[in-house]
């Protein structure tokens, strides 16, 4: 059976490691049988090969099993020098702007809701790849912690709130109340309670 590695490379499925969808450089491998994948789960796959090429040019290199919360940051401190959105710093005079009428030279960045999703789509496929839920470095409290930072800070500097959006119930609790009490009083009872 022929396999497509990520890069889109065919190779023979004699290279594969054996009991493993790895190839022995650590690239995801799909079968060529299989169907497309979704938008998702092609970016979950390329993240995690950026990551897992993260590990293998790292000094000194890094297996996955060695990697900690801390090597997740050091991931994310390394991706900010892409990033593509302005964070203000706190003496520059359009902190706090959502639109600067100018520009300044204020770092850019990457957004934290970017960061977000990537950390996210990481944690998903570090399980799904053979690691163990309570030991995914992308779960860690530092981790979280650092995300936490990283949205109140842009958020103070970019003017934008990061606030949950609250769902909407399709009913109040006063309309479930009354339902219930119409149910009970056509079943004959009076008393809810």
């Amino acid at each position: 059976m022929d396999f497509v590695t990520a890069q889109g490379n065919l190779t023979s499925g004699n290279s594969m490691v054996q009991g493993t969808n790895f190839l022995p450089n650590s690239t995801t491998v799909i079968p060529s049988s299989a169907p497309p994948l979704s938008r998702y789960e092609n970016q979950k796959r390329r993240d995690w090969n950026t990551f897992c090429q993260y590990l293998r040019n790292h000094h000194p290199p890094l297996s996955l099993p060695h990697c900690s919360g801390a090597h997740v940051l050091e991931f994310l401190r390394y991706l900010d020098q892409f990033g593509k959105t302005k964070v203000h710093n706190q003496n520059c005079p359009f902190f706090g702007l959502q639109n600067p009428p100018a520009p300044c030279p204020c770092p850019l960045r990457q957004a934290w809701g970017s960061l977000d999703a990537l950390i996210g789509r990481l944690r998903a496929a570090y399980e799904e790849n053979g690691g163990k839920p309570e030991m995914n470095p992308f779960g860690a409290r530092a981790v979280r912690l650092f995300l936490r930072e990283v949205r109140d800070f842009q958020s103070k500097s970019r003017g934008i709130s990061y606030e949950k959006k609250r769902k909407r119930s399709s009913t109040t609790n006063k309309q479930k109340i009354a339902v219930a009490a119409a149910g009970a009083t056509l079943c004959g009872q009076t008393n809810i309670n």
